[in-house]
């Protein structure tokens, strides 16, 4: 299985150079083979980005092993929520995921619910041993080359939303993403004026970290 991947990423990735390869002869027609990059490449998703609030400041003042298990344990918690919300981990570099979803509202549940799992780990520990998750979202028209990396507006949108923007267990979000969310009762969104190049508009989720009470009659 993972010789099959690597053949088929190595092929994605060496199509798209010749195309760019093509493109930089001087006189070629860019247009037409931007559609032709766009019809191999081109892919709907909604795109997750992950960060952790004051991961920096925590390595310097704990240091190193102190990084690893945050990292190690940011994975053990959240990792089976984006599985659950059939979300594919593209990338997971240091204390950030990169995340796509074929449906917008699982990419919002998944974002909450992650976030609702951070708080359950986070009872009765230090403060400096939680995990405070920000978390960026975008949606749209993408290049996805193989299983290895993807670019748009909406990609880097969701990257500055959640990577710069977003504070402790904020979940912002691009225009896209609001429009292309299904009408629904558990959250909500507010415009902000932080509008990431790329996006009409950014808003931040409202919703709630409370479980669900159960009411035995």
């Amino acid at each position: 299985m993972g010789q099959k991947r690597a053949i088929a990423t190595s092929a994605s990735e060496e199509r798209l150079e010749k195309l760019l390869e093509e493109r930089l002869i001087p006189g070629s027609n860019q247009e037409f083979i931007d559609k032709r990059i766009w019809d191999l490449f081109g892919e709907t998703w909604c795109v997750m980005f992950t960060d952790l609030s004051g991961f920096s400041r925590g390595v310097a003042k704990f240091g190193i092993i102190h990084f690893l298990q945050t990292i190690y344990e940011s994975q053990r918690i959240l990792i089976p929520v984006v599985d659950e919300f059939d979300g594919i981990l593209m990338k997971d570099e240091g204390d950030s995921f990169m995340v796509l979803f074929r449906n917008t509202n699982k990419a919002i549940q998944c974002a909450i619910h992650m976030q609702k799992a951070c708080k359950r780990y986070n009872e009765g520990r230090a403060a400096e041993e939680q995990i405070l998750l920000c978390v960026g979202l975008g949606y749209g028209k993408i290049l996805k080359i193989g299983d290895t990396d993807v670019f748009g507006s909406e990609v880097n949108a969701a990257s500055k939303l959640g990577e710069d923007t977003a504070k402790a267990w904020e979940i912002l979000v691009t225009s896209a993403v609001k429009e292309n969310a299904d009408e629904t009762t558990d959250f909500d969104f507010e415009g902000i004026s932080e509008i990431p190049p790329g996006s009409d508009g950014a808003y931040r989720l409202v919703y709630t970290l409370e479980e669900p009470k159960w009411v035995v009659l």
